[in-house]
């Protein structure tokens, strides 16, 4: 599956684009505009997902990476 599907699949399941992604976890305080704050942990950001959004360990890695920056939309 292609990063791009995993995100297709994400907003499909929550509603929420990765912007809109982007936007909460900077109210959650867990980014700001470089990406993820430093200190702030893969396992918090999955623990939000898992419990707000009900998304899988892989759908809410692939939102880790995008906040991180090391995937992009339209990745393959």
């Amino acid at each position: 599956m292609s990063f791009q599907a995993y995100l297709d699949n994400i907003q499909t399941k929550t509603g929420k684009t990765p912007a809109q992604f982007r936007a909460l976890a900077k109210s959650k305080g867990f980014a700001d505009a470089k990406g993820l704050k430093p200190g702030v942990k893969a396992g918090e950001i999955i623990a939000w997902l898992k419990q707000d959004f009900e998304l899988g360990q892989g759908h809410a890695m692939a939102i880790v990476a995008l906040l991180k920056g090391s995937k992009k939309e339209g990745d393959q």
